[in-house]
């Protein structure tokens, strides 16, 4: 007899390998990227090739940096036999939570050789936040 409960039996063993699949179709999905920081800025670095500047949109809501876009599909034929194509077509995204201390509203995006540079700024410290209160006796 097969047991149907989901937490035990046969059941565990055929999900397991499909949990995080969603995830894992997502990363495979997305451009590639390098995150970098100094104490100035933060770099993020998106391959696109093939991608031009006016297919990408560059977002920022509630602390998260979103790149997204399309790689149209063209395909000039003139006669030659096509075997196959291992070029990606098709929409993607790609999102960035950013740190507290990045200021978006500075931030700056360069394409060149198909890499999309993002540079977002620190901001300063705010030295005026803390403030020390005098211990009084009694």
């Amino acid at each position: 007899m097969v047991e149907t409960d989901r937490n035990s039996g046969l059941w565990p063993q055929l999900y397991a390998p499909l949990r995080g699949l969603g995830h894992r179709i997502s990363d495979w999905l997305s451009p590639a990227s390098d995150a970098s920081s100094d104490e100035n800025a933060y770099r993020i670095s998106v391959e696109l090739p093939g991608v031009g500047e006016d297919e990408v949109e560059l977002s920022v809501e509630n602390g998260v940096m979103t790149v997204s876009g399309e790689k149209s599909a063209t395909r000039e034929e003139k006669g030659d036999t096509w075997y196959f194509t291992e070029r990606e077509y098709g929409s993607f995204r790609r999102s960035f939570r950013l740190p507290g201390d990045a200021d978006a509203d500075r931030a700056e995006a360069h394409m060149k050789d198909g890499v999309l540079n993002i540079t977002v700024p620190r901001r300063a410290p705010d030295k005026g936040a803390g403030k020390t209160i005098a211990v009084k006796r009694g």
